[in-house]
């Protein structure tokens, strides 16, 4: 679906700019993940709620419901009337006191309108109190209209209730009627086919287990397999309905197709020949951390890995640079592809060559950069990241750096606390989105000697928090020596690969020199004496 709006402030969670709003009006947010549909396309949360006395519930006549394919004696058995345009579902208290109504109907305009009346917080599940608790099967559905539809195709055999307000009312409502619902044999849960009623029927299968059953409907619900007259589909799904699963249970007899498809692939290999041999590559749903002292080269480093993969996929990528500005990063990206630095006042180029390297690079399509001007929270960053994926399909995120994000957080007197709520964030949502983002980390400084000159990373290194390393698939330190003596080693880069989940390969990797003429860096031959480049056999 295409967009009308995008970055607009969500009403939900207070986002500022995740909200896009679609071209039929509704509208979804990337950090909260709510949905809303249209004006026209009201749900039942937005019904308006008029809190009167029960001696002005209005009964009307118990009629059909042709357009729903809904009889009047279904009608009457849940006690639904009907007076004029409106529609009414009674609700009940635990006593089985009539005490509100939900109201259905049209509003002068043509558009659909909820409402409901009287006590509407003491009210049980919809037809709750038209059957006594316990018995074999009882449904439990999103809707009055499902309701009726699940009851009228199982020839009125089994009890079929509802949830009062759609699937955000889901936990509340269960737990108000636990006690009557855990008193039936099986719980089978219908609810909507959509995103909000699968993930509403997760909840509800959690709470009820272990007898709670989910039907996993093709068309919309209930009311619509009734509607086309699909009684006997419906009825194949409902009796096959499956019991819950947790999330990471999987069974072993699912694994074959899994299995077959053999290890994970790599996506696409580091530019660099020397890390390849030990990691394998970058594949899809790892977390990569690169750190280093100050001032050695991480974000030159990480653009030569953004330019590697840009040249040999064809898959988009999201970069976050939190310490240049959006220009500076477009310019590095075109200055490798043109082989100048363009960054400094003494490079020649023409008007020709900079528009070259702007189409072949930023001007691709391809290339897609956060200008972060504004809130730097972990939710903020992590809305932007689901951005980049769902929106416009990156597959490679780069976050320079991890510890610029603690400062905005609640606990960011406590940097521990804080670093171990970003990455453990982090790492859910690359799993969940199957993308691999590579982060950086600084390093502490050490007790004796100087990152700036040389020495050695470690993963006690990591700034800040244990969790970096421990949550991370790869972790990779860069080590150069910028007071040598000698002034190629003062620009030769050590790569050592400090974790390796992969492979468990580890250590001294690759040497890397910084090319002044065109501010590239390549790969030189690794010696044995080049500082301890010998494999440690540290496995992961």
């Amino acid at each position: 679906m295409a967009y009308k709006k995008t970055h607009q402030p969500c009403p939900d969670c207070g986002s500022s700019d995740a909200l896009t709003i679609n071209e039929d009006d509704s509208t979804f947010c990337f950090s909260c993940e709510s949905y809303k549909n249209a004006p026209d396309e009201l749900v039942e949360e937005d019904m308006k709620h008029n809190d009167i006395s029960p001696k002005y519930l209005s009964s009307g006549k118990t009629l059909a419901l042709p357009d729903r394919g809904i009889t009047r004696d279904t009608c009457q058995a849940y006690g639904v009337t009907i007076e004029g345009t409106q529609q009414y579902y009674p609700y009940y208290n635990e006593d089985g006191e009539w005490i509100a109504n939900k109201v259905r109907g049209k509003s002068f305009d043509g558009h659909k309108t909820f409402q409901t009346i009287g006590n509407w917080k003491d009210a049980t599940l919809f037809g709750q109190n038209k059957f006594s608790a316990g018995g074999k099967y009882v449904t439990l559905c999103e809707g009055e209209l499902d309701a009726l539809a699940a009851y009228q195709m199982m020839g009125s055999k089994w009890p079929s209730l509802s949830i009062r307000n759609g699937a955000a009312s889901v936990v509340k409502d269960i737990e108000k009627s636990f006690e009557y619902l855990m008193k039936y044999d099986n719980i089978v849960i219908c609810f909507d086919n959509d995103k909000a009623g699968r993930k509403a029927a997760k909840k509800a299968a959690e709470l009820l287990s272990p007898k709670g059953k989910i039907v996993h409907l093709e068309k919309k619900d209930a009311n619509e397999y009734l509607i086309d007259g699909k009684i006997k589909e419906f009825m194949d799904a409902w009796w096959n309905a499956d019991s819950y699963t947790p999330d990471g249970i999987v069974a072993g007899t699912e694994l074959w197709d899994v299995l077959q498809e053999g290890p994970a692939k790599t996506a696409v290999n580091y530019p660099y020949d020397g890390m390849n041999l030990m990691t394998y590559g970058i594949r899809m749903g790892e977390l990569i951390t690169v750190c280093a002292g100050t001032g050695i080269g991480k974000s030159s480093f990480l653009k030569e890995i953004i330019k590697h993969i840009f040249d040999n996929t064809e898959d988009n990528i999201g970069m976050m640079f939190m310490e240049e500005n959006v220009r500076s990063t477009a310019e590095s990206m075109m200055g490798l592809q043109l082989g100048k630095q363009l960054h400094l006042p003494t490079t020649e180029y023409t008007e020709q060559e900079y528009r070259r390297a702007y189409d072949e690079t930023v001007g691709s399509g391809r290339y897609f950069f956060f200008d972060h001007f504004g809130s730097n929270t972990i939710d903020n960053i992590l809305a932007r990241i689901r951005y980049f994926v769902k929106a416009v399909k990156c597959r490679y995120i780069i976050l320079d750096h991890i510890s610029i994000l603690v400062s905005s957080q609640q606990h960011a007197y406590d940097e521990r606390r804080t670093i171990d709520e970003c990455m453990t964030k982090i790492r859910t949502l690359i799993q969940e989105l199957n993308v691999s983002l590579i982060l950086v980390s600084h390093l502490r400084r050490p007790m004796q000697g100087s990152h700036e000159e040389g020495l050695n990373t470690s993963l006690s290194d990591l700034r800040g928090s244990a969790s970096i390393g421990q949550l991370s698939d790869i972790v990779v330190g860069l080590e150069r020596n910028g007071q040598h003596d000698d002034p190629v080693e003062r620009h030769t880069t050590y790569v050592r690969i400090i974790k390796n989940r992969f492979s468990g390969l580890t250590g001294l990797c690759a040497k890397l020199y910084y090319d002044f003429t065109d501010g590239r860096i390549r790969e030189k031959s690794l010696d044995f004496d080049d500082k301890d480049d010998h494999d440690d056999g540290d496995l992961d």
